[in-house]
């Protein structure tokens, strides 16, 4: 058996980060809302699918959220 000395530690990598601004935050925040409030009301029956579906496809253009495609 070999052993061999380190004698650098290994630097473990930094994960890419991505700064929002405020309108971004405030679009996730608003698109957030705007499809909990869109999914209770179809629970409801106050909707039918295809109009919560044209609603949140409404949301998406409106708001444009970055971290909605990523859940």
């Amino acid at each position: 058996m070999q052993v061999k000395k380190i004698t650098t530690l290994a630097q473990a990598p930094v994960p890419a980060t991505h700064d929002m601004s405020e309108k971004q935050l405030y679009d996730e925040i608003n698109y957030y809302r705007a499809e909990k409030l869109t999914l209770k009301m179809l629970e409801k029956g106050l909707i039918t699918p295809e109009e919560s579906d044209r609603i949140l496809a409404e949301s998406r253009k409106i708001f444009v959220p970055v971290l909605a495609g990523l859940l």
